[in-house]
């Protein structure tokens, strides 16, 4: 059966498409908690806005869009995730029957994907954003690898459109586009795509792609690089020079290391001598694919050396060696082995891993005992029905993003957040009805208010009254270990 799926990209695009249903059915089963990735989107989707936070617009944008339409649910809120995902692979495995001649080393590469670590398990556990990057990656190698091979129009305005959504979905896309140009330089037949008019299409396509946000940018510039700039920074504010870049370099090669150790286990054990008499194959788009490469990470070993950075993460390596597998699949159809005993031992690993991820997606929270509490299991719908057995609020009001948007998606009523969409609170001067205030409590009997959210509160008009807190225990938990929240119910600012 695994050799009649990865014949073709199609019928792996359908054992992709009922996995990705599974997923999408697990998320929906288990408790509507958002982690913060997702609360955030929830809190986000009320608001269309050139730039948000330190992160690019383009999922806002999407999850906007389906908000719009379809009201906020968990269905609106992984579904079009997963689709993203999907897409992924999908122009993943396009861009690998650009480069393979065998369709079916196009669909494993499309379905092996899934053991990187950064794909298959982080990006469907809870993040966000860094789908966006994926997505607009597999996209920009498709069109890449394409306009190499068989130049059109369409696959120029493709790289456009891969980096326009690329540049406002992690600012770190920026190198892909770079170091692919770099690489093609030395290659005399592929140098004359740089010089066609299709390309200036392309980077009209990107340009207005990206222009909302550019705009927005240089005013913001502070608030869109300050969280990135601290997780950078040293953990220890105290190194500098050379101890800050041997702390730089040692979590750059743990990062890379991370990235590409297990696909590159799992090819080894599945390919055996085969794969290591093929590292040293080559051709022209092998060695394009190792300059871009070589090119990405040279980049981002500079932030250690010029931007003082020393805590390099795996998911910002997504971009650059996504195109691993692909490129390690390259290699051993150039050296013209015949891979079919080790396409025979690495086809299941990719069942195995469809397995294992959703089952340690479950486990993380109903098993919480035994591996430890996750943002998912707070409790929201228990609190939600308890603070509005009496009455519903009109507006909730919270001290972050992760109550705001777990919040909103509860009780389907608008949240929001000091300061965010104005000066103050402007929800809250055109709110007709009662207000609930929200923030995270530190122990089950303190009422204190954060200092910093009080004096927001103050400063927007919001005068609290009466100080309560909530007390429950973590879904799937015991009652030992428990979540509280502080809270006050005020009247709204409209009269």
């Amino acid at each position: 059966m695994l050799e009649r799926i990865t014949k073709g990209i199609t019928g792996a695009s359908i054992f992709l498409a009922c996995y990705f249903l599974l997923n999408i059915a697990l998320r929906l089963a288990l408790p509507h908690t958002l982690d913060l990735d997702e609360a955030e989107q929830s809190f986000f989707s009320q608001y269309l806005l050139a730039g948000y936070n330190e992160q690019p617009p383009f999922y806002n944008w999407m999850q906007y869009a389906v908000v719009s339409v379809t009201g906020i649910s968990m269905a609106a809120i992984s579904i079009p995730k997963n689709i993203l995902l999907f897409s992924s692979y999908l122009f993943y495995g396009l861009a690998a029957r650009e480069v393979l001649k065998s369709r079916s080393l196009a669909a494993v590469a499309m379905l092996s994907l899934i053991t990187l670590p950064q794909v298959g398990f982080l990006a469907q556990r809870e993040l966000t954003h860094t789908v966006a990057l994926l997505f607009a990656s597999s996209l920009f190698l498709f069109g890449f690898f394409r306009t190499l091979q068989r130049p059109t129009l369409g696959s120029y305005l493709v790289i456009g459109i891969a980096t326009g959504i690329g540049l406002i979905s992690k600012y770190n896309f920026v190198i892909l586009p770079f170091a692919a140009l770099i690489a093609v330089l030395p290659n005399r037949e592929w140098r004359g795509r740089l010089f066609d008019w299709r390309l200036l299409a392309a980077i009209v396509v990107a340009i207005l792609i990206v222009l909302p946000h550019a705009l927005w940018l240089p005013d913001n510039l502070a608030r869109a690089s300050a969280s990135t700039l601290k997780r950078m920074a040293a953990k220890d504010e105290a190194a500098a020079g050379l101890p800050r870049i041997g702390q730089g370099l040692l979590s750059f090669i743990i990062a890379v290391l991370g990235f590409v150790a297990l696909p590159i286990v799992l090819f080894a054990a599945s390919f055996r001598r085969d794969f290591f008499r093929a590292l040293s194959s080559s051709g022209p788009m092998i060695r394009v694919i190792e300059r871009m490469m070589a090119i990405s990470l040279l980049a981002v070993l500079s932030l250690v050396f010029i931007g003082g950075a020393s805590d390099i993460h795996e998911r910002w390596l997504d971009p650059f060696l996504l195109v691993l597998p692909l490129y390690l699949l390259l290699k051993l159809e150039t050296a013209g082995f015949d891979l079919s005993a080790g396409l025979a031992r690495f086809r299941p690993v990719v069942p195995v891993f469809m397995v294992v991820i959703p089952l340690i997606l479950l486990i993380r929270i109903v098993g919480v005992q035994y591996v430890g509490y996750t943002r998912t299991n707070v409790p929201i719908a228990g609190f939600a029905a308890e603070l509005t057995a009496a009455r519903k609020p009109v507006l909730i009001v919270a001290s972050d993003k992760y109550l705001a948007g777990n919040l909103r998606l509860e009780l389907n009523v608008p949240s929001a957040m000091p300061y965010f969409a104005g000066s103050g609170v402007p929800e809250y001067a055109q709110a007709k009805g009662p207000v609930l205030v929200v923030w995270r409590g530190k122990t089950p009997d303190d009422k204190a208010i954060p200092p910093d959210f009080a004096a927001d509160l103050e400063a927007s008009g919001i005068h609290l009254q009466e100080l309560n807190t909530l007390t429950l225990p973590y879904l799937f938990g015991d009652d030992k270990h428990l979540f509280s929240i502080g809270y006050s119910w005020v009247e709204g600012g409209a009269k």
